[in-house]
């Protein structure tokens, strides 16, 4: 198998044993990752093709691996896989500045597409923290989601077209550069959050934004998940499609900046309550920051905040966004932690950040539990630390946070799939109808099961 690899992809594009690195094997969940054969790199589609001709025709199992910043373990190899990295597919192919889409390979770096696009004046939708290291065929492949949902909807939104090679090395190429195209079945959809399970997504086309005139950021503060909720309502009312990111952190999340990490400022005083990071992103200059600052004038008039702050200049938004997005150090010093990305109606936030927090205590008295995300989008994430990390108190936490999803008629997975780390959940936010049709398009696209075995299904 790996000679037959090798001269697919030549020496450099190959690694076996001691050259296989940490990053390949990062599981990022539960578990450990397995001993794989080899890790095979392509530098070409047609190699990617004639990789999976070749493991289809020895029953070779495949996992196929982007940027690995998944939260899941969808990406994580067992013993005797071959690892079919992206990492060689960087080619940015063309750019349409009047059809608004980029043309691209799966390995290129979601913030290279995005400095590439904001070179030409335009915006690729997406983003999210992991933008320095995910990759266009990874956030495809799980349907990711991150900070501008609310304005420019998940992955899925943005595809228009996309090519995926099949178990068997078959090469299905749907590049569609149209917003509209209604010949027939959608296939992409099918590989857009199948996380490498039907096939390996080697090229993409990406539907473009101009460049917003102005982006405005603000930081603000409630007293309780209801008023953050009508905020909302204000700003979607007031500012429309302009409200780009809604960013809300519990009160727990504040105090635990302000204690475990020196470098982040948050901008209000201490026990300030809900805070909220706002992005608008205008189409027009000029007025932009006024009319900002009378949307928050008008929602501190109503008691919908308490308080509110405008980033002044771009170190001040950097600021603000950090807050958010920066507290990696000091949730080290929490280790080991669970970490979980849910979805359900805006309307349950409360009931849910009430509920988590008083469950987890009630069997983890000593615990720490920390809850924000992206309410705007319906999206939250909380990450538990109760003293352990064994695989009782792991499960133990998973069936008190899916068990209040299930009762709210949410998600367990919001943005980062299910990969093996919420596989046994699947079915508390599926019907076993929809998991029926699941197992049958995956029999249909790989019966010999060959593709990321053991994940999602």
């Amino acid at each position: 198998m790996i000679e037959d690899l090798r001269a697919i992809v030549g020496p450099a594009g190959l690694l076996i044993g001691a050259d296989i690195g940490p990053r390949y094997l990062n599981t990022r969940g539960r578990g450990t990752a397995g001993r794989p054969l080899c890790v095979v790199r392509p530098g070409t589609p047609a190699e990617v093709s004639r990789v999976m001709a070749a493991c289809h025709a020895r029953n070779q199992t495949v996992v196929a691996q982007g940027g690995m910043t998944g939260l899941v373990g969808g990406g994580a190899p067992r013993d005797g896989d071959v690892i079919l990295s992206t990492e060689r597919l960087t080619k940015i192919e063309a750019l349409d500045r009047d059809g608004l889409t980029l043309m691209a390979e799966a390995g290129v770096v979601l913030q290279t597409a995005q400095e590439f696009c904001a070179d030409a004046g335009l915006e690729l939708p997406l983003d999210l923290g992991a933008r320095g290291s995910a990759t266009l065929g990874g956030v495809i492949s799980t349907n990711a989601g991150g900070v501008r949902v609310i304005r420019h909807g998940m992955m899925r939104d943005n595809v228009l077209g996309l090519e995926a090679v099949l178990a068997d090395g078959t090469v299905l190429s749907s590049m569609n550069r149209m917003l509209k195209n209604n010949a027939g079945y959608d296939l992409k959809q099918l590989f857009i959050g199948s996380e490498g399970t039907l096939g390996v997504v080697t090229r993409a086309v990406i539907r473009l934004k101009p460049r917003p005139k102005a982006i405005v950021t603000a930081f603000t503060a409630s007293r309780s998940v209801a008023d953050v909720a009508s905020f909302l309502r204000h700003l979607q009312t007031e500012m429309g499609a302009e409200l780009g990111s809604f960013e809300v952190m519990w009160p727990e999340y504040d105090a635990f900046v302000r204690a475990r990490c020196p470098a982040l400022k948050p901008p209000f005083a201490p026990n300030c309550g809900f805070t909220v990071l706002s992005e608008f992103l205008c189409g027009s200059a000029g007025d932009a920051e006024p009319r900002v600052e009378a949307t928050l004038g008008g929602a501190l008039k109503q008691g919908l905040i308490d308080n509110a702050v405008i980033a002044k200049n771009e170190r001040e938004r950097a600021a603000f966004w950090t807050v958010r997005e920066g507290a990696g150090e000091g949730m080290r010093t929490l280790l080991p932690y669970f970490v979980y990305d849910v979805s359900m109606p805006i309307a349950a936030m409360e009931s849910f950040g009430d509920r988590v927090r008083a469950d987890i205590a009630t069997t983890y008295p000593n615990s720490t539990v920390l809850v924000l995300g992206h309410m705007g989008d319906g999206n939250l994430h909380v990450v538990a630390a109760v003293g352990s990390g064994a695989a009782a108190d792991h499960r133990a936490v998973d069936d008190i946070v899916y068990g209040i999803i299930r009762d709210l008629d949410g998600s367990v997975s919001a943005e980062h799939g299910i990969g093996v780390e919420k596989r046994d959940y699947l079915g508390w936010s599926r019907t076993p109808a929809e998991v029926a049709v699941m197992h049958t398009l995956k029999a249909a696209l790989d019966p010999k099961n060959l593709l990321n075995p053991g994940k999602v299904l």
